[in-house]
């Protein structure tokens, strides 16, 4: 086998997978499944965010306005993927929108589209409004023309994952199996 398949199969095996989608549609549960089933850790960037800065995204958002969590997400975005491997991430609703870091994550890691029509994230919407800073205030004809504006951008990905009718179970099982596969064919295409 030559050396240097080795190595770049190697390398993509230890890529970092990311979850993006729109807010509310299941990536951290995904992800949370995903990373225990292939036995990495998980990260959650808002989270990880929240517990570095000690309050809360709606909060970061009232105290300091929406450019410096941007600013904020693209470092720590950054910093992680640059830095880490093996780790499976789940993106904010609105941080793949940002250009560095849709190009970063495309370049370093697996890109997995967590997809959800609008009318099955509408049932969603209670509970997900008093969480979600970019929800409030906004009428449910803005919410949906952003969600709209963003599906084009959450379609270039590595892939496109729709989990209507599905269990989170039953979708994290998927994409585990679906990753195996795409990795047994990359060893099955290395040069003996």
């Amino acid at each position: 086998m030559s050396k240097m398949r080795s190595v770049q199969n190697d390398l993509f095996r230890l890529k970092n997978i990311v979850f993006i989608g729109f807010m509310g549609v299941g990536k951290t549960t995904v992800g949370k499944l995903v990373a225990k089933k292939l036995m990495r850790d998980f990260i959650d960037i808002d989270q990880h965010i929240e517990a570095k800065e000690g309050m809360s995204i709606s909060k970061i958002f009232e105290t300091h306005g929406e450019k410096y969590f941007r600013d904020l997400e693209k470092q720590t975005i950054s910093d992680i993927i640059l830095n880490q491997s093996l780790k499976v991430i789940s993106l904010g609703g609105g941080s793949f929108l940002q250009k560095e870091i849709r190009e970063l994550c495309l370049e370093h890691c697996i890109v997995l589209s967590i997809d959800l029509d609008w009318e099955s994230w509408l049932e969603r919407f209670e509970k997900l409004k008093k969480t979600r800073p970019i929800l409030m205030n906004k009428s449910l004809d803005e919410i949906k023309e952003l969600y709209n504006e963003r599906l084009p951008i959450y379609n270039i990905c590595n892939s496109n994952i729709d989990v209507k009718n599905s269990s989170p179970e039953s979708i994290a099982d998927y994409i585990v199996e679906s990753l195996k596969y795409s990795w047994e064919l990359y060893d099955s295409d290395r040069i003996e």
